[in-house]
Parts: C-alpha cells; sequence; structure tokens
C-alpha cells in the first residue's frame, strides 16, 4: 500500500498515525519531492474525478488570482497546473495494489476500506 502526500501537511500526518496505529504497512510517497506523472494523475482522476484531486481549499490555489483560478477548469488545465504545483493535490491519496482507494483522511473511510 502506498500513501501519496507530502510530509509537512496535517492531514498526511493523521493518516500515517492512524495507519501506524492499526499496524498497517505502507510505504510513503512524497509528491513534493518525487513528483508526480501524468499517468498517475490520469487514473486519479478516473477513479475520483479532477474535481475531487485539486484542492482548492488548500494555500497554493487560493493564493492564485481569481481569473488564475478561474481558468482552472478543465481535466488538462487541472493535470496541468498539478504537474507544477503538487503541493495542490489533495491529500492523502492512499493506493492499494496500485489502484487508489481513498482521497483525503476520513477515520470511517479508512476503517471500513481498511
Amino acid at each position: 500500500m502506498t500513501l501519496y502526500g507530502i510530509p509537512n501537511c496535517n492531514t498526511v500526518k493523521k493518516a500515517q498515525d492512524w495507519l501506524k496505529a492499526k499496524g498497517i504497512d505502507f510505504e510513503f510517497f512524497d509528491f513534493k519531492k518525487k513528483g508526480i506523472t501524468e499517468e498517475k494523475l490520469t487514473q486519479w482522476f478516473e477513479v475520483f474525478g479532477w474535481e475531487k484531486v485539486i484542492n482548492k481549499n488548500g494555500l497554493t490555489f487560493k493564493k492564485l488570482s481569481k481569473a488564475e483560478q478561474e481558468a482552472i477548469n478543465s481535466p488538462q488545465t487541472v493535470l496541468a497546473y498539478l504537474i507544477n504545483n503538487t503541493s495542490a493535490i489533495k491529500r492523502p491519496i492512499v493506493e492499494k495494489n496500485d489502484k487508489a482507494i481513498l482521497l483525503g483522511f476520513n477515520e470511517v473511510a479508512f476503517q471500513a476500506t481498511l
């Protein structure tokens, strides 16, 4: 199982702590340092929808001008934006057997899914 995120994100830390407390093994993938591929983002778009993969509530997105925010309005524009601004990816994302299964941290969803 792989947990995608950035190490200084509180939500990612909560997910890591939860997994550790339950004794669930996982690998951590820091997409801020390692980047993310177009292929991986496209897979996540197919599972969760592109509208949910971008974190419009985060500081990275909110720092954009209103016009810049409005221009990020399709799978193609979100893909290009997230490739260059990985901090704007909603996190964490959990994959099991190379398939995305969870987006964001919700203890009830984690319990039910894992």
